[in-house]
């Protein structure tokens, strides 16, 4: 039997590989979006965007019940099938004869995409209770990497591919990358551990299996999530907008779009766990801190020549993703064990669905736009806009404090002590 520290480390690493997949499934038809509108003959390149929403609503929508799957269910094997489900819904896009069944296909793809973060980010947290900060933000060089390698391979794959196929260049490789997929989820089943239970002098009684034993902590909570979906629709919107910037107001092709898109998530390999592992002694100045460097460099990006778009876009990734681990550590500081993949799985499911609007939102944006969208200056607006929302971002930090307050002052009281002063049906 493997030792404590080994199963840790091994379950740590698989669980990055997992993390990569997740995401280069939600980014790689950003460098696509004018090949699908030509293959399927879309009206709008909104239509095109609104693939990536749909599997976005799609990996959200479940998140909370995924959550309760992943406080009660066997995380090893939700990881797994998550995966294979994820994998089979790009299969299906690749195949799909028209426009609908594209759609169906995205959904499924979300839906399979939304089984990894509620029992992931459970799992680590319970697996590295010191140190959350630093460990998501090792597992999270897996999703950076997924970020780095998706719109470059597709983009890539598709510009080699445009002369002999056409427009349906796009397709050969969302399929690669589907049965990819599929081989992952073995080799995973093969390597991963099931998960160790929890010590028991670390488990805390949760008598009424309550989330939040207040109305005041869940307004702090549903707050925070709402806040923070502020900063992922900036985010997000920075892959989409930036594909159609690139391709209209630059004149870039997929395959350089891919390259240059793909910068934004590279430097959080270094990043993610450096200031994953800085917050662990204060997060708030940290999340302050990247995040307003990351929102000069939006203001900057449309601004520069060409040839300084991918180092501002090196830059800005490199603070902005580093703000996803000391977020996550920071949620699950706040709440026992017991209740993390539903916190996480509710969390996301707000702050996602709002904040994934935005593939659908700059396609539509940047089509009012008419002739205008071949212009640098045009976009000025909306990435001021979209800067503006990551610095309000900031106001969900006071919503998450207050709940980790209030769960270090039940922490203080005897257990007894506690058990009285709760409510019936409540957890103290």
């Amino acid at each position: 039997m493997r030792t404590e520290a080994s199963h840790k480390t091994r379950m740590l690493w698989v669980s990055g590989v997992l993390h990569a997949f997740t995401h280069v499934y939600q980014v790689a038809l950003i460098p696509l979006y004018l090949l699908i509108q030509r293959d399927f003959k879309l009206e709008s390149i909104s239509q095109a965007t609104l693939l990536l929403t749909v599997m976005m609503i799609g990996y959200f929508v479940p998140s909370y019940p995924m959550g309760i799957l992943a406080d009660h269910a066997n995380r090893k094997k939700l990881l797994g099938f998550g995966l294979a489900i994820n994998s089979l819904g790009f299969i299906g896009l690749a195949l799909a004869p028209n426009y609908p069944c594209a759609l169906a296909a995205v959904a499924l793809a979300g839906f399979g995409g939304s089984f990894y973060h509620p029992a992931a980010t459970a799992m680590v947290a319970r697996l590295f209770p010191v140190g959350t900060g630093k460990a998501l933000g090792l597992a999270a060089i897996g999703a950076s990497a997924g970020f780095f390698v998706g719109p470059i391979y597709t983009g890539w794959r598709a510009t080699v591919l445009e002369p002999t196929l056409g427009a349906a260049a796009w397709r050969r490789p969302v399929l690669e990358l589907g049965l990819l997929g599929i081989v992952a989820t073995f080799v995973f089943a093969w390597l991963a551990d099931n998960e160790r239970p929890l010590a028991p002098s670390d488990r805390k009684p949760l008598p009424g299996r309550r989330i939040f034993p207040t109305p005041a902590l869940w307004c702090c909570f549903f707050a925070s999530a709402f806040a923070f979906s502020l900063r992922d629709f900036a985010g997000t919107s920075m892959g989409s907008l930036g594909s159609l910037f690139l391709q209209y107001a630059h004149g870039h092709d997929p395959a350089w779009t891919g390259l240059a898109v793909s910068g934004i998530f590279l430097p959080s390999v270094i990043s993610n766990p450096i200031f994953g592992g800085l917050s662990d002694r204060g997060r708030k100045g940290w999340m302050i801190t990247v995040l307003a460097l990351a929102a000069g460099m939006v203001i900057l990006f449309p601004r520069v020549p060409s040839a300084w778009t991918i180092p501002v876009l090196l830059i800005y990734g490199f603070f902005f993703l580093s703000s996803y681990p000391m977020t996550e550590a920071a949620l699950m500081e706040s709440v026992p064990d017991a209740v993390r993949g539903r916190v996480f799985g509710l969390w996301i499911t707000v702050g996602g669905l709002l904040g994934n609007l935005s593939h659908w939102v700059v396609g539509a944006e940047v089509k009012s736009l008419g002739a205008a969208a071949y212009s640098a200056t045009a976009y000025y607006g909306m990435y001021g806009v979209l800067a503006l929302l990551m610095v309000l971002s900031l106001c969900g930090l006071p919503f998450l404090h207050a709940i980790r307050k209030r769960e270090e002052e039940i922490e203080a009281i005897p257990g007894d002590a506690a058990s009285q002063r709760a409510p019936a049906g409540t957890r103290p």
